[in-house]
């Protein structure tokens, strides 16, 4: 992103920092209706279950939810449909590359305005381990606990 340029973060998907290891991140454009973009504006966006694949040289983000819009009517959109991602032909070659051969998976990280438009974070990830969480758990926790223990020091 260019300096000056004012970001407003929508949405952030932070299960997916505790379930997979984030090896890389990209940004994407979305295609989006009319009512859709209001939605988001209005920041009724879910990105906890979904995810992004890629299908016949096409990036697209499955299970993003995003609420109808309340004075939409007839307009409206399905919560749940799959929407298009807008990524450069070569950037779509290596994520394709990325995920069939090295096993990764494609997850939306963040949904955020950019001079107007919807951009969303991807990261490709590979998922953790139950005991890769519980030793992220431990480090986050002993961390704390050093924290504390500085804290109630410097009180003294």
């Amino acid at each position: 992103m260019a300096e000056g340029t004012k970001t407003k973060v929508i949405a952030e998907n932070r299960r997916a920092r505790h379930d997979y290891f984030i090896e890389d991140t990209v940004e994407a454009g979305i295609v989006l209706t009319g009512t859709e973009i209001k939605s988001i504006r209005a920041g009724r966006v879910n990105l906890k279950d979904s995810y992004a694949e890629v299908e016949r040289g096409e990036v697209w983000v499955n299970a993003m939810h995003i609420s109808p819009y309340e004075q939409g009517n007839r307009f409206n959109h399905d919560p749940l449909r799959r929407r298009k991602l807008l990524l450069h032909r070569t950037e779509i070659i290596k994520l394709k590359a990325r995920v069939q051969q090295q096993g990764m998976t494609l997850i939306p990280l963040k949904l955020y305005i950019v001079r107007g438009m919807a951009k969303m974070e991807i990261g490709i990830c590979k998922g953790k381990k139950l005991y890769d969480k519980r030793q992220d758990i431990a480090t986050r926790d002993a961390a704390r606990e050093i924290q504390r223990s500085l804290r109630e020091k410097s009180k003294w």
